[in-house]
């Protein structure tokens, strides 16, 4: 590695943008050579979008600034460079999907950049093949953005820039909307790119365990636009720098720390499967498992919607059939399932955004077709998955205040409960700003806190944790089990978030095959490896170490440990 050439060189850099009094970025000094493999973390608002911008070229021709230091991006200078010319060394895969669609279907957004290179039409159509047969999307090739999953539209882009052949891949929060089985199989698939055919990927994510599947060389860690520590992944772990910056461990790590186990002498930490943990710390681990008291499980009678024999489809085929459930009042749920199992859709159908084929869908014990869009409303509030698609204002405090003034509430109160939201949600320094100064993670917490100050009986939430960092994850997550308990909210969460499943739900609907095809517990869920894989998910670590234990079911293990993470809170 020390032989290979620099492909990324910032040298003392510093950035200012012209609207902002501080520099977004600090005496950044970093090299990365040709072939390594770099995860960026940090919390929400460190500068690991700046950095990013500042990798492609966005930075400054598309947000200028001050800039001071040297940044040199395979050999080409930034502040020479135009955007075009950074393209080519560096492929770029955005966090919010939509804004990178240029095609009119899947195969024209893949070869959207061969063709603007002139390649051959049958050599474009043989590279458009291989990457969508490497991503899974040889079915989708012909099918429109609008048609697929928030996943799908995430693997489309990555294989849009993987086409290209450039020699630096970028990508930001590439497992944001992936399901774990697909963001697996993504980090398994950057490894190849970089250990086999020599790019270079550098990868901004929050999902950290997830993110350590890619092997990587190297960890920066980023707070305050500075670098505070560029360590291997085990040396890492071992610090705390992690918990400084509020990022979370992998769950494992976690579990032998609560055990008393000094992680210090452990020559390789990361990707679980390849952690040797001794006999003697395994007993150890065990012993403090069952030494915990177990986890009480919620149950409640009063049902608050009922759905009966629903029946939804597109123009293309059914999505559910003949699915019946009943949600009690003051529920905490995760629905799971893989990308375009049609969780999102039956959101949509319980919010009356779409209304089913055949069935029922029983609201409060009114059937919800002789209920108005705004009635529903009233009921279940809906968090959208892409941010962007809900938010209609300019300004922070107008967006979240927009359903309260609709409403006619009065100021007084609507300031009151405004400002509360946005404190909750980590928001409430940024009330007076542009909502287009604010990073994707930070928008998703604005159309959070507009929901919040509506106060609906439901609240459904499509994948909620994507792009937050842990810290606020963790505040906004003890807020909503805080108005769960003290009003009897029920909260359904559309989530491939296996930390969020295991910790904050007590119960998980697992849809597939146009079905429910499981009804059961957290922990039970994560113990079955079979269901597991038909959901898309991926067994976690904390499953892997208690199928280690000599004496203890690995079911009781996790269950200790889901109980113990809740009492601490």
């Amino acid at each position: 590695m020390e032989n290979r050439q620099d492909l990324v060189v910032f040298d003392k850099y510093n950035f200012k943008y012209k609207s902002q009094v501080e520099p977004s970025l600090f005496d950044i000094d970093l090299k990365v050579k040709k072939g390594e493999k770099i995860i960026i973390v940090g919390p929400s608002g460190s500068g690991k979008s700046t950095l990013a911008k500042s990798l492609n070229g966005q930075i400054p021709n598309t947000f200028p600034g001050d800039i001071t230091g040297s940044c040199l991006i395979d050999g080409k200078d930034l502040l020479d460079s135009s955007i075009f010319d950074l393209s080519l060394s560096v492929g770029t895969v955005l966090q919010d999907t939509d804004g990178q669609f240029v095609g009119l279907t899947v195969a024209e957004d893949i070869a959207f950049s061969l063709e603007n290179d002139n390649v051959d039409q049958e050599e474009m159509k043989k590279i458009v093949v291989k990457w969508a047969k490497e991503l899974n999307l040889s079915k989708l090739l012909e099918m429109k953005p609008g048609e697929l999953s928030g996943g799908q539209k995430q693997s489309v882009s990555i294989a849009g820039v993987l086409v290209s052949d450039v020699p630096i891949l970028l990508l930001d929060e590439p497992l944001a909307n992936l399901d774990p089985k697909s963001g697996r199989k993504t980090m398994e698939l950057l490894k190849r790119l970089a250990d086999k055919l020599g790019y270079t990927v550098i990868v901004i994510e929050h999902r950290f365990e997830e993110a350590l599947l890619l092997d990587p060389d190297r960890i920066i860690a980023v707070d305050g636009g500075k670098i505070l520590a560029d360590m291997s992944p085990t040396d890492l772990l071992k610090s705390d720098v992690l918990e400084k910056i509020g990022i979370r461990r992998p769950l494992y790590i976690d579990a032998m720390k609560y055990a008393g186990v000094d992680i210090s002498g452990y020559e390789k930490l990361g990707d679980f499967d390849e952690v040797e943990i001794s006999p003697s710390d395994l007993a150890k681990i065990e012993g403090w498992a069952k030494g915990q008291g177990g986890k009480e499980i919620k149950k409640t009678n009063e049902e608050v919607i009922k759905i009966e024999n629903l029946t939804f489809s597109y123009e293309r085929e059914n999505i559910l059939e003949n699915l019946s459930l009943e949600i009690d009042k003051g529920e905490i749920i995760s629905i799971l399932g893989p990308n375009g199992a049609g969780k999102s859709t039956l959101a949509k159908l319980m919010c009356g955004f779409l209304r089913p084929d055949s069935g029922k869908i029983i609201l409060a014990g009114k059937d919800s077709k002789d209920l108005s869009i705004k009635e529903i409303a009233d009921k279940v509030g809906f968090i959208l998955q892409n941010p962007n698609a809900m938010i209609s204002k300019t300004m922070i405090f107008d967006e979240v205040a927009f359903g309260l003034r609709v409403r006619g509430v009065a100021e007084d109160v609507i300031k009151k409960k405004v400002h509360d939201a946005l404190e909750i949600c980590g928001l409430y320094s940024f009330r007076k700003w542009p909502i287009s100064a604010l990073s994707y993670g930070q928008r998703r917490r604005v159309t959070i806190a507009s929901i919040l100050v509506l106060d609906p009986e439901v609240i459904i939430m499509d994948e909620p944790t994507a792009g937050q960092d842990f810290h606020h994850y963790t505040k906004m997550m003890e807020f909503i089990r805080k108005i769960n308990k003290e009003y009897d909210l029920t909260i359904l969460m559309i989530s491939h978030d296996m930390h969020l499943i295991e910790e904050y739900t007590d119960r998980a609907l697992v849809i597939g095959d146009k079905k429910i095809l499981a009804d059961t517990t957290p922990a039970e869920l994560f113990s079955q490896s079979e269901l597991i894989d038909r959901a898309n998910l991926a067994e976690t670590s904390l499953f892997k170490l208690g199928q280690r234990l000599k004496s203890m079911d690995a079911l009781d293990f996790i269950e200790t440990f889901i109980g113990y993470e809740r009492s601490k809170r």
